[in-house]
C-alpha cells in the first residue's frame, strides 16, 4: 500500500472526500514529523510508538578502494509496534 492507496482507504472508511482524506493523511504525517523533531517521540496506544534513535559516529571502509572513511553520527526515526498491531497482524 502506498500513500494514494491509504488516502482512498481513509476516504472510504471515514466518508470523507478524497481531497479531505488526503489533507488528513498529510496532517498526520506532518504531526508525526513535527513531534519527532521537537521531543523525539509519538505514542499511539495499541498501535505503536515512533521514536528517534541516535547512531554514534563510526569508521567504515569504501568497498571499492578499501579506504577508511568516517561515518558521522546521525539521528534516525524508529517505529516499535504496539500490542494491538502485533496481535492484528499475527
Amino acid at each position: 500500500m502506498n500513500k494514494s492507496d491509504l488516502v482512498v482507504k481513509v476516504s472510504s472508511l471515514s466518508g470523507l472526500t478524497k481531497s479531505d482524506a488526503s489533507k488528513a493523511v498529510d496532517g498526520i504525517f506532518d504531526a508525526i514529523t513535527h513531534a519527532l523533531k521537537k521531543n523525539g517521540e509519538m505514542r499511539f496506544v495499541g498501535f505503536g510508538t515512533f521514536t528517534v534513535v541516535k547512531r554514534a559516529a563510526s569508521e567504515g571502509r569504501n568497498p571499492r578502494t578499501g579506504e577508511k572513511i568516517k561515518i558521522p553520527a546521525s539521528k534516525l526515526p524508529k517505529f516499535r509496534a504496539g500490542k494491538g498491531l502485533k496481535e492484528a497482524v499475527a
